[in-house]
């Protein structure tokens, strides 16, 4: 029989007013039952420490398996290790989802060891800070025989050390006063409580990560562990059979194929927040800095983006294979576009320079007599050896109307080919740039504002899309946040920014490399008279 409401009930909580997803839980479902939990939340409730911190991938279950544990923690006897639980979650919502979750369990487990338990009761909850400050808290609560209490807090407490058992901090990088949370947790140790810290990572200098890296160098001692459950993790355990047990579908290979992209997919350029919230990967910045309807406001149809994508053989052919290769494919596909462009408009160049992984982009940029920027088309470039894409590069800016200067990314691998720009059409027209922290806090934001104030235009392009808006804010500072390789599950299936890296060093030289445009002369041809002979 359900235990009778305490004086301090304000209400018992109905089962209609509880979330979806604790309602669409079938009724058959006995959390009892062997194999009820996947592989990961049964590793991570097996765990015995008076600390535990799960960095975790969204949708992976683990605060679920937490309510179960909270159950049969709360309804048991203290000599068999009863106390009572709190869940202090970062919203409302997320605390009535909890206690649903154990209203839901609690039912089971209640039956089978013969004990009472209450219905979801809504109470105010007395939490006083250090100042001896009293204020009143809307809480969720189901108590047991045992004598102990689940109790689910709508907002942050301003004093959890006053809080004694076990307490599960969920979502705790997104809490309001992080750090604050996570100090005043430790202190429940001192009368033996038990803390549980769930999150998914909300960037790497966020507390929680910090945290979890002190664990994990020993500076909690022994008696804390660090625990990872990734989507993935989530996935070969049998995340997507649950999720159609609990629809009524039936699973299917093909079926499990589509939905797991679809998730991935849903994130769409947003690589850092997928992979952040998928594989517990703690990104550095903290948010997208170009909305996409700016960005969409900027493109112009029908403008092209010429792509020269090479295989690994390439390179094992006689270089004046190569050569005429990239020629032809010049006089085909290059030739054409850089003949039809303005001749009245000044124009600059910008080139991020890549070898392998990543795309080499040349970004021309013209600029009217109002100071807007325009791109009339874009070259990307995998795998194409330096030699060849000097080839491009040189021809490009040969070819120029009114060209006036470039900035090319001097950073690694790309000093040799800038370098030898610099060189062949002058150091003061091109702009060698060793791309820092410190140039993207200059320059990065003169870009974003160009798409906040409409002043550039470019072509359509799904992949140049996906490049700006991987621009993030990092402590302050638009960036590209480079991906190490290890960090993606397919290195070849992601862009990094490559573009937005161009097309900044193509505004940088149209603000400070020299002005007025230069007169580009060739190079006596050879006997051959091919265009690499120019160069």
């Amino acid at each position: 029989m359900a235990l009778k409401p305490s004086s301090s009930t304000l209400r018992v909580v109905e089962w209609d007013e509880l979330p979806e997803s604790v309602r669409q839980i079938p009724s058959s479902l006995n959390p009892l039952t062997a194999g009820i939990l996947m592989a990961h939340q049964a590793e991570w409730l097996g765990i015995q420490a008076q600390i535990k911190l799960c960095e975790k991938g969204r949708r992976t279950g683990i605060t679920f398996a937490e309510a179960l544990d909270s159950v049969i923690t709360a309804a048991s006897r203290k000599s068999a290790g009863g106390m009572d639980v709190f869940y202090i979650g970062d919203t409302k919502e997320k605390g009535l989802e909890f206690i649903g979750y154990c209203a839901k369990f609690s039912r089971v487990i209640a039956e089978a060891q013969a004990s009472g338990v209450s219905e979801i009761e809504e109470f105010l909850f007395d939490d006083q800070d250090e100042h001896g400050n009293t204020r009143q808290i809307n809480a969720y609560r189901i108590r047991f025989a045992s004598g102990f209490k689940i109790v689910a807090l709508s907002s942050n407490p301003a004093n959890i050390r006053g809080l004694q058992g076990k307490v599960i901090i969920d979502e705790a990088a997104f809490h309001r006063d992080v750090a604050t949370v996570l100090d005043a947790a430790t202190a429940l140790l001192i009368w033996g409580g038990r803390i549980v810290i769930i999150s998914s990572h909300n960037g790497k200098s966020n507390p929680f990560n910090g945290m979890a890296t002190d664990i994990r160098e020993g500076r909690y001692g022994d008696d804390a562990v660090v625990y990872k459950a990734t989507f993935d993790d989530a996935v070969a355990n049998g995340l997507y059979e649950r999720v159609c047990f609990m629809s009524g579908e039936t699973p299917t290979p093909e079926g499990k194929e589509r939905w797991y992209k679809k998730i991935r997919n849903a994130y769409g350029p947003r690589k850092a927040q997928m992979r952040e919230e998928l594989d517990a990967i703690p990104r550095d910045g903290n948010g997208v800095c170009i909305p996409g309807v700016w960005i969409e406001d900027a493109m112009v149809p029908g403008r092209p983006v010429l792509r020269l994508a090479l295989d690994d053989d390439f390179t094992q052919q006689p270089v004046y294979r190569r050569d005429a290769y990239v020629e032809e494919w010049i006089n085909i596909h290059l030739a054409p576009v850089v003949a039809k462009l303005d001749p009245a408009m000044r124009h600059f160049l910008g080139m991020d320079y890549a070898r392998h992984r990543d795309f080499s982009i040349i970004c021309p940029m013209g600029v009217d007599q109002a100071r807007r920027r325009d791109v009339p088309f874009v070259v990307e470039m995998h795998k194409v050896p330096a030699r060849q894409q000097k080839l491009v590069l040189f021809f490009i800016i040969r070819s120029l109307p009114r060209f006036a200067g470039a900035a090319l990314d001097a950073s690694g691998n790309g000093e040799t080919l800038a370098e030898d720009t610099a060189d062949e059409f002058g150091r003061n027209r091109i702009e060698q740039v060793k791309i820092s922290r410190n140039w993207y806090g200059a320059w990065m934001p003169k870009f974003v504002q160009l798409f906040e104030d409409g002043t550039i235009s470019l072509p359509k392009d799904d992949s140049l899309q996906q490049d700006i808006r991987a621009i993030e804010t990092v402590d302050g500072i638009p960036m590209i946040v480079k991906a190490r390789s290890q960090d993606l599950k397919d290195p070849e299936l992601y862009r990094h920014g490559d573009f937005a890296g161009a097309g900044a060093l193509a505004n940088f030289a149209t603000l400070e490399v020299a002005s007025g445009p230069v007169s580009v002369v060739s190079r006596p041809r050879n006997t051959r008279g091919g265009i690499a002979d120019r160069y």
